[in-house]
């Protein structure tokens, strides 16, 4: 009986992850797929969950209802963002709480039904619980030692085999093949149970193959130091929500123009490592310029790996005496910043909590008010400064009517409500390519030298407009996609711009990882690492993203992690990565000079 209801378990929990009786139909269709071994798992961990409860088939109540929530979840989320869920997803968990009543304005209805839902859920599942303990017997103790005895050296045995590092004879004769380069075909082919239980590892990531002190004295050193003109420049950052073209969709009118601005001082592209959410992948690529290409698929830098000081361009610049400081004006422990920051070397984090009362556009802080405010601060300190900004006025969901008074308008094919939201979706890209030209008409009658770097963090999450105008064939980018196709769903409009030398131009495409290198560079600054390491990898390399490398000319390498000869350059890059954050820094001396005593300390 455990087994038969196991197995409905399991398809039941494929059956809501995939979303496609087919699918889960195919996925159970030979014996010795990975199904049939979940299966098998499910019935050993219930029959070991009933001997601790001391009821028969009362684990059902307790494993039914949480596995069945996480793969609604995870439906959810594949459907909006692309990607399946992970473990450390739930790391998270208070993000999401704070983006509710943003959700809940946009579908009131919807989030009334799911409290109802819950309630009567959760009220049912009490009476069935207390009526199964009332009316079952208890089992006896040397039945449940039995039980007990049987079930755990077998669960411990497939613990051991989750072990996605390593090869295992049995997983490989059970067909369980780990394919962490690729989480949607892990997930289609291990099933929603067993992919999930295989990214629980991924909080630890391994030393790349050959890392050793050898490995790391054998990277070349570049022959730059650290240099800075004699008028050291004041550097701004300004990453901005979801920025992006809308007028690239097909078939799609905006007039006026919602980014003249940017599009007239245009230097490239930034190709985002993600799409429609994860900001702070983006942010942790600029900042570092280190890569998510070396970090297990899934994860978030920001939430499981910056627990100590990390290299970072607020480091380095406050090591030659300038000002650094963080602007959002969102609240601080959202994505960790307020501890990340720190560690990367941020004099101060001025946040929701801390700045003036920013007027708001919309339901959130305006991007206007926003640059004004750093502007004042810009103008209040006489040290060179750094300031890295994240705006917050654009972040979705785009719901009809967002603004009151809209001064754009769109014509397309599609359906009033996806018209209407591509509507609040260019009214706040407007806002803030507005932004930037209040900032670089500021800072062109500034006398020291100031340059300003704007860049989108990801596409925007306009799900159904995507599909209606044909940009997408689902609401999200697909992970793996032929060149030409990632670039137009991950590429957002970069601005590198001096009040001496005017915008840089034909940058290209570009990770976000280099942006430190063209930044630096034009500010005549210089850097062992970020402008001799990253400039000279850059003469090769433009994009290096998990499943893809972009070359200078245009050529593309994919799946190139998983080839047996990896680019000298690359595997330095990842090596390099590795001893900073990971390792034991003997990178550091060489390539980070600035961070001396703060590898020392930690914040967790």
């Amino acid at each position: 009986m455990t087994l038969v209801l196991s197995a409905l378990l399991v398809f039941a929990i494929e059956l809501i992850f995939r979303g496609s009786l087919s699918s889960t139909a195919n996925f159970f269709l030979q014996p010795f797929k990975p199904g049939w071994t979940t299966v098998m798992l499910f019935a050993l961990a219930l029959v070991g969950l009933d001997a601790l409860l001391g009821r028969s088939y009362q684990a059902l109540l307790v494993v039914a209802p949480l596995t069945l929530t996480l793969a609604f979840i995870g439906h959810q989320k594949s459907l909006y963002l692309g990607d399946p869920l992970y473990p450390t997803d739930f790391l998270f968990a208070r993000q999401i709480l704070d983006l509710m009543p943003l959700l809940v304005r946009e579908r009131p209805w919807t989030a009334v039904a799911m409290v109802v839902g819950i309630v009567v859920s959760l009220t049912l599942l009490v009476v069935i619980w207390c009526q199964w303990r009332r009316r079952m017997p208890a089992l006896g103790y040397k039945g449940r030692l039995a039980r007990l005895a049987f079930v755990v050296p077998l669960l411990a045995f497939f613990v051991s085999i989750m072990d996605y590092g390593t090869f295992s004879w049995t997983r490989d004769r059970l067909q369980i093949i780990p394919m962490m380069w690729d989480q949607k075909e892990n997930y289609a082919s291990n099933g929603f149970a067993l992919a999930f239980a295989m990214n629980v590892p991924m909080a630890h990531v391994s030393a790349p193959d050959g890392y050793s002190a050898k490995a790391i004295d054998a990277i070349p050193r570049s022959a730059t130091t650290i240099g800075m003109p004699d008028q050291k420049p004041d550097i701004i950052i300004v990453m901005s929500e979801s920025f992006w073209d809308p007028t690239r969709l097909p078939g799609v009118s905006i007039q006026p123009d919602p980014i003249p601005t940017v599009r007239a001082l245009h230097s490239g592209h930034v190709v985002s490592p993600e799409f429609g959410g994860m900001t702070a992948n983006v942010e942790f690529e600029a900042l570092t310029g280190f890569s998510n290409a070396f970090l297990p698929a899934g994860s978030i830098p920001y939430q499981q790996y910056v627990r100590a000081p990390i290299p970072s361009l607020a480091t380095f610049l406050r090591g030659e005496g300038y000002e650094a400081r963080a602007i959002h004006p969102g609240t601080s422990w959202f994505w960790n910043r307020s501890l990340v920051y720190k560690d990367f070397g941020f004099d101060e984090f001025k946040s929701e909590e801390n700045l003036p009362a920013l007027k708001k556009r919309g339901p959130l802080a305006s991007d206007a008010s926003m640059t004004e405010e750093i502007i004042r601060e810009a103008d209040a300190t006489e040290k060179p400064f750094f300031f890295f900004a994240v705006s917050l006025q654009n972040h979705g969901p785009y719901e009809p009517d967002r603004y009151a008074n809209p001064t754009h308008n769109v014509q397309a094919p599609i359906s009033q409500w996806a018209r209407d939201s591509l509507r609040s979706y260019a009214e706040g890209a407007s806002d803030a390519d507005k932004s930037l030209q209040r900032l670089i008409e500021w800072a062109k009658q500034r006398e020291r030298p100031t340059v300003i770097a704007f860049f989108g963090d990801h596409l925007p999450p306009l799900g159904p407009v995507y599909v209606e105008t044909g940009f997408l064939k689902s609401n999200v980018a697909p992970r793996k996609e032929a060149a030409d196709k990632m670039l137009l769903h991950h590429e957002t409009p970069l601005v590198v711009w001096s009040n001496r030398e005017g915008p840089v131009e034909d940058m290209g495409a570009t990770s976000p990882a280099f942006l430190p290198y063209h930044i630096l560079k034009s500010a005549g600054i210089t850097h062992p690492y970020y402008t001799g390491f990253l400039g000279e990898l850059s003469q090769r390399y433009r994009v290096v993203d998990r499943n893809m490398l972009m070359e200078q000319d245009g050529e593309t390498v994919a799946d190139w992690a998983r080839q047996k000869e990896i680019d000298p350059g690359i595997r330095n890059f990842r090596l390099l990565q590795y001893d900073m954050m990971f390792g034991k820094h003997r990178s550091a001396s060489d390539f980070f000079p600035e961070m001396g005593e703060r590898l020392h300390t930690h914040t967790s």
